[in-house]
């Protein structure tokens, strides 16, 4: 069974990797374009089963290239994810009257972004890519700093070993020493997504903990969280 096409617009090849890294799971075929020449260029050779188009690129933006392909009974079912700019009056208005089906606010959140693709093909996975590690972090919880261990990482979130009693949701501030060829202390903010509680196990291979998702990543720290997945990958 051919797996379904989502394509990716966008003009900066930054954001196209990282839409592209937040698909690395799932059991779909990525395309791609830097504007909407090129896109409708691709989508009438081979129609892909969702799109996600920013909204302001060169050539044609994504206002013009959604209102053309929608214009186009054969390929007017296809669904259009409008990327538009937090805090930008009109954008959602504009993006609407050129005939798009959904809308995600940049900077693009990983959650959501993968919970839009879910909501068109359930072959979207949502889970992010995690590898086995060991090393030590610490968490500030009610104002006190708390020692932990790190049992796996991926781009998205680490899984801290701890006995500290911690409530679902609550918003973290994390300090890392990531195992680099030269070790910073990289400093970020997760939300506790699940929990790993004595006598309640989800994941019964792991020790009591909590599993954290990363919020709003500073480019530095997420490039680094990428390329320590990618090498333990290749170790294998």
């Amino acid at each position: 069974m051919a797996k379904p096409k989502i394509l990716l617009v966008d003009d900066t090849r930054l954001v196209l990797e990282l839409e592209k890294s937040f698909l690395k799971l799932s059991h779909v075929e990525v395309l791609t374009a830097m504007n909407g020449v090129e896109a409708l260029a691709l989508i009438r050779k081979d129609p892909p089963d969702l799109i996600f188009m920013d909204m302001n690129m060169p050539e044609m933006d994504g206002l013009a290239c959604c209102s053309e392909l929608k214009a186009d009974p054969f390929l007017s079912s296809i669904p259009v994810i409008m990327l538009t700019t937090a805090g930008r009056e009109g954008d959602r208005e504009r993006a609407m009257q050129a005939g798009c089906d959904d809308f995600l606010t940049k900077p693009i959140d990983r959650r959501e972004f993968l919970e839009k693709a879910r909501s068109y093909t359930d072959a979207v996975d949502r889970r992010d890519l995690r590898v086995p590690c060991q090393f030590p972090a610490i968490f500030v919880l009610g104002g006190s700093p708390v020692g932990a261990q790190v049992l796996d990482v991926g781009d998205g979130g680490v899984f801290l070993a701890s006995h500290e009693p911690v409530r679902l949701d609550t918003v973290l501030r994390l300090a890392l020493y990531l195992p680099e060829g030269n070790p910073q202390l990289r400093e970020l903010t997760g939300r506790i997504a699940w929990l790993n509680e004595d006598g309640k196990r989800v994941n019964p291979t792991l020790p009591p903990g909590f599993g954290v998702e990363f919020q709003d990543l500073e480019e530095g720290t997420r490039s680094a969280l990428k390329h320590l997945v990618d090498s333990e990958i290749e170790k294998r």
